[in-house]
């Protein structure tokens, strides 16, 4: 399928409630008759998922080209197609084990006398999915992989940001599937406020957390169940004895991959004392070596939009007129005055103050600022005055520094000696924690997350165990209370 029909306007028109709720009912009206789909089923729609992406994986790599303006098709295949078909490939591999009923013990004497006690996972029923711009395809469509194995059918509002992605995706998936199974929906501001309310089964939001509590507060008209993948300032720790230019080349990684549009990169870095210059340094080298230039090269994503574009300078003006040293990382010391796309060059921010936007805000761009500390524990402390993290990155080699990470902080995730590719694995749940998020999901996890688990007790026929503990009540029945309960 080309792309020449695709718009990238982005201006959607809005879709009315009245729509939205007539295409969700439609995809309740199944659970009405079956409410736990056949594992055969559900193998099916994952293959389709897998498929859709496999025969179309040039014209997304195209469409998210034209949604971003720079986007490299490699960085495209690494960080959403890639994704997609892989957790595919996983959750069909592993279903059948994850469907099967999760044993658990009866109470004794019920559970010797013949009793069987169990969590049976059922589909929610209707799975909402609020998507975002920055891994349209893996923020989007991935997580169906999931919501399809739990048994549930699902209903998407993709971004209006990357409009060529989102008029793609709706296209495949129309053609894929069936309206009773999974329905897109493309529209403007308003239609997102409106798909928030829905009467979900459960109700999946990627973004921001200012914009996660207007979403929770449309979800909470209904008390739809949720799970929010928000974000937050991820913090790293460069400990005192951390190889440096390894420490730097990793870091950095992390930081411009995307430019820096990635709710898990690294926000703000802590190093000791007397080794700032050393950072910057290696920092410089890094951007040296893998982004010789920077103004139109393709390797080096652009910034999304204008808005957040302005929003980033407006970081680093603020931060520099608040007394932060500014170290542009512009290797070919290139003039960006003038520009065909929305481009930042990598940014340090040194000694920055907590007064400043760049340590309030998180920075979603390739901005890094660099805080110091005397006491390893200071930076403990630090990160535990503010709110929880999605991601923690500690550098190091120091089991004991590292332990004091683990032990007495709070995040999402916590990473050692490396940064994002926690999001890659799929025996590992990934979610935030307060207001970082809620709800975690990926591979098994994912399953259980967009599962019902219900319990279960099968009675036994040997004992009467109500009449053993029903009145009238005397000295055997309070002898019966304590034996049964």
């Amino acid at each position: 399928m080309g792309l020449g029909n695709i718009s990238i306007t982005g201006n959607y028109p809005e879709v009315s409630t009245e729509t939205m709720l007539s295409k969700l009912n439609t995809l309740k009206e199944p659970f009405q008759k079956n409410f736990n789909p056949h594992v055969n089923d559900r193998i099916d729609r994952i293959k389709r998922i897998q498929v859709l992406v496999e025969e179309n994986i040039d014209d997304f790599h195209k469409a998210l080209r034209l949604d971003f303006g720079t986007r490299h098709e490699q960085l495209s295949l690494m960080a959403d197609t890639m994704p997609v078909i892989n957790n595919a490939k996983h959750a069909l591999k592993n279903i059948k084990k994850w469907i099967k009923p999760e044993k658990r013990k009866p109470n004794f004497p019920l559970g010797l006398l013949g009793s069987k006690a169990y969590i049976q996972f059922q589909p929610y029923g209707v799975v909402g999915i609020i998507s975002p711009w920055n891994f349209p395809l893996t923020l989007s469509i991935a997580p169906l992989i999931e919501i399809f194995a739990a048994g549930n059918n699902a209903m998407m509002k993709l971004s209006e940001f990357v409009p060529a992605t989102s008029d793609l995706t709706e296209k495949l998936i129309n053609k894929y599937f069936n309206e009773n199974e999974v329905v897109v929906i493309n529209g403007g501001p308003q239609t997102s406020q409106s798909f928030a309310g829905l009467p979900f089964d459960h109700l999946l939001f990627t973004g921001s957390t200012n914009v996660a509590k207007k979403v929770a507060s449309e979800a909470a008209t209904n008390l739809v169940p949720m799970t929010l993948e928000l974000g937050g300032k991820s913090p790293v720790i460069v400990g005192p004895n951390a190889k440096m230019k390894k420490s730097v080349d990793k870091i950095m990684m992390g930081k411009l991959l995307n430019s820096g549009q990635i709710c898990i990169s690294p926000d703000y870095v802590f190093v000791p004392e007397g080794k700032t210059e050393e950072f910057v340094q290696h920092a410089q080298e890094h951007v040296a070596e893998n982004y010789p230039t920077i103004k139109n090269n393709p390797d080096y994503t652009s910034i999304i939009h204008l808005n957040h574009f302005e929003r980033l300078r407006d970081l680093i003006s603020d931060a520099k007129s608040k007394g932060a040293t500014i170290v542009e990382l512009n290797p070919a010391q290139e003039d960006f005055s003038q520009q065909e796309h929305h481009k930042i060059v990598p940014t340090l921010i040194l000694n920055p103050t907590d007064d400043m936007k760049v340590m309030k805000e998180e920075i979603f761009g390739p901005l890094m600022p660099i805080k110091t500390y005397k006491n390893f524990e200071d930076t403990v402390s630090f990160i535990n005055q503010n709110p929880k993290a999605l991601a923690l990155y500690y550098f190091g080699d120091d089991k004991e520094e590292m332990n004091n990470v683990l032990d007495n902080t709070s995040s999402g995730q916590a990473v050692m000696n490396d940064v994002l590719f926690q999001f890659s694995m799929h025996d590992l749940p990934f979610g935030g924690v307060g207001p970082s998020g809620m709800g975690a999901y990926h591979g098994h996890d994912g399953f259980k997350n967009f599962s019902h688990k219900r319990s279960v007790l099968k009675g036994q026929n040997i004992l009467d165990a109500g009449k053993m503990i029903s009145a009238p009540f005397t000295e055997a029945t309070e002898k019966n209370i304590k034996r049964l309960t």
